[in-house]
């Protein structure tokens, strides 16, 4: 949980000090490394489409697959995949994507290929 805890501050501060405008279309693919909630970690492949700041995903981990779709408003991506609580993404300038989900309990990183 205190892990979790600061991988939100610190997703927190870096939307405090990106720019007011800031656009980067997010279109490709991206290998995905993350933790579930159990702590449990993952790896997998994610195609993003973006079209203005409508945004849909595709994720493959493992034999699971799951779809999504959402907004980009600035650097933070939203979208809503069939779970309870969206995934929050923080778009870093280098591209990557840093992310939440499951109510903050789980994180997952998507580095573009």
């Amino acid at each position: 949980m205190r892990q979790a805890a600061f991988i939100t501050l610190t997703l927190f501060l870096c939307l405090a000090l990106a720019p007011a405008l800031w656009a980067q279309d997010l279109t490709g693919p991206y290998r995905a490394e993350g933790m579930n909630p159990d702590g449990s970690k993952y790896v997998g492949s994610v195609q993003i489409a973006q079209q203005g700041a409508a945004v849909t995903m595709a994720w493959q981990v493992g034999a699971s697959a799951y779809s999504g779709a959402g907004s980009i408003d600035g650097r933070v991506l939203t979208v809503n995949w069939g779970d309870a609580t969206p995934v929050v993404y923080v778009v870093m300038p280098g591209g990557q994507l840093y992310g939440i989900w499951s109510d903050g309990r789980a994180l997952e990183r998507l580095i573009p290929q």
